[in-house]
């Protein structure tokens, strides 16, 4: 984003864009992993704990199962009043992880409510801890070189995910203060063979965090100076807990469930560990906001789609900042690593030079991330509306759209657009050109897609709002930028026409390939 670079600092589209996104003891269950709703004794101290390979068997979840309507939460309280982490952001099925809890409540229960259609409740309570005993955690520490927060807590409790479908879950922290909290947690897939990939963008969720009064974007004083150089996974989310899924991912997750096709889960963190989730997967879908990208992440995708895999960036402003993932003591990959405009004071680079923790598309080491995208990242902030060019693009079919047709707000609140001489792959048709002003400058935001020779389709966006469009008209995550359902139903079955397209295979073997009209597009129009 802009701001981080430190030229929005203290302007009135910064605290908008805050809105828009914002975004234990041992007690009685020390030493013991929860696997149901009963306790059992594990033996063990650590939170690595080795499954049963008959554990690790993916319970495959049936999207017509009745859901709980009851998974929100309802009063938030002070940040003192519960809060909590997971040592690991993702699990395989039957794995355990660590759960870190504060509380000024003597006591909590914990709610895993798995996200998914379930006729339109939304989530399935698939596990509820017994009572837990509360307590005060201690204050988080500062790493100093870094400005790190890092909370070091306690563990809680071990949980075990035995009987846990892979999917995106909510883990509710019921304290009997009266108030709630989410802490986010991915059951991952071992392997997304034939099936369509959803890669929860974890580190972008650090990158904003601002618990302990830092983050990637400002200090503790609200200042970019004195922003973290590094954020930690060992600490809680701000806010309700969840604010990034909820606001960028849930309701991809939601329709892509009621749909029916094959699906996988997966975080951007993990593929970057272990790209072998995306051997033979027919899609990869990045998400509402999926900035923060470490280099390993970018190069697997890029050899998932030359294999043919589809890949589509539901959102803007997609692997825009290169990152670096460091362990801590309590595990690997649990630092996120981004110097932004001080790379040059990262030790780290003496040794690496072409490795920086800034933009993919600044030196040393420049690689635009168009070149994987097709867009590139251009504004913020923006509301605009979304203008149709190619209404006969397969993508649209079904919409009854026509060309010159528009959507208020759907652009915003930043974008993406093909940029001329920047590195983008062709043919390239760029299917919408959304006339805008970003801070008076006339410029257009663009959905394009491409194709390359394995067959794989590439779609992106160029709107933050894409995905937050999929609740438009409804109730859901407040007004949406006054989207309406009109909206929402267009961007509903223009995103169902993509599922359904990915699921099947390679789209450049079985959709109309590209019409690269990009030359025409932008042959008066401003570059």
């Amino acid at each position: 984003m802009k701001h981080g670079d430190g030229q929005d600092a203290g302007t009135p589209g910064r605290l908008d864009r805050r809105l828009f996104l914002a975004a234990a003891t041992g007690g009685a269950l020390a030493g013991v992993a929860v696997t149901g709703c009963h306790t059992a004794a594990t033996g063990r101290s650590g939170t690595g704990s080795t499954t049963p390979a008959a554990d690790r068997r993916a319970e495959r979840e049936d999207s017509t199962r009745a859901g709980d309507s009851d998974w929100r939460v309802r009063s938030v309280g002070p940040p003192e009043a519960v809060e909590g982490y997971t040592d690991k952001v993702s699990v395989l099925p039957g794995e355990e992880f660590g759960l870190y809890v504060s509380t000024t409540a003597p006591a909590f229960r914990v709610s895993a409510y798995r996200v998914g259609w379930y006729g339109g409740a939304q989530a399935r309570l698939v596990w509820r801890s017994p009572r837990v005993a509360g307590s005060v955690q201690a204050r988080p520490r500062l790493l100093q070189a870094t400005r790190t927060v890092r909370a070091d807590w306690r563990r809680t409790l071990p949980v075990r995910t035995s009987g846990w479908p892979e999917g995106a879950y909510l883990l509710r922290l019921d304290a009997e203060n009266g108030h709630q909290r989410y802490v986010p947690l991915i059951v991952r897939s071992a392997s997304a063979a034939g099936k369509v990939v959803l890669m929860h963008a974890v580190a972008t969720w650090q990158a904003y965090n601002t618990w302990g009064g830092y983050s990637l974007y400002q200090g503790e004083d609200g200042s970019y100076g004195t922003r973290s150089l590094a954020v930690s996974f060992n600490r809680p989310y701000g806010s309700n807990g969840a604010e990034k899924f909820l606001v960028y991912e849930r309701a991809a997750v939601v329709l892509a469930e009621k749909l029916g096709i094959p699906l996988a889960y997966t975080t951007g963190t993990d593929i970057h560990r272990d790209p072998g989730v995306l051997r033979n997967a027919a899609g990869a879908l990045s998400l509402g906001h999926d900035e923060y990208w470490t280099p390993q992440q970018r190069a697997y995708i890029t050899r998932a789609r030359d294999a043919g895999t589809n890949v589509a960036f539901l959102g803007a402003n997609a692997c825009f900042r290169r990152v670096r993932l460091e362990p801590d003591g309590t595990g690997a990959d649990r630092t996120v690593v981004c110097y932004k405009t001080d790379y040059r004071r990262d030790p780290y680079l003496a040794h690496h030079p072409d490795m920086p923790t800034h933009d993919f598309r600044q030196p040393p080491g420049a690689s635009p991330e168009s070149s994987l995208t097709g867009v590139l990242y251009e504004g913020y902030p923006v509301d605009a509306p979304y203008a149709v060019r190619q209404s006969d693009h397969w993508l649209f079919e079904g919409t009854g759209v026509k060309r010159g047709d528009s959507f208020e707000h759907l652009v915003g609140v930043e974008y993406d657009r093909v940029t001329p001489g920047m590195p983008t792959p062709a043919p390239l048709e760029i299917i919408a050109h959304s006339p805008l002003v970003c801070k008076g400058k006339h410029s257009h935001a663009d959905s394009a897609y491409y194709t390359v020779p394995s067959g794989a389709g590439v779609f992106a966006s160029g709107t933050m709002r894409w995905v937050e469009a999929l609740m438009a008209g409804t109730r859901e995550n407040g007004r949406n930028h006054g989207m309406d359902a009109r909206t929402g139903a267009f961007v509903t079955r223009a995103t169902e026409n993509l599922l359904h397209a990915f699921a099947a295979g390679p789209c450049g073997r079985i959709r109309p390939k590209p019409r690269d009209n990009v030359r025409a597009v932008y042959a008066s129009a401003p570059h």
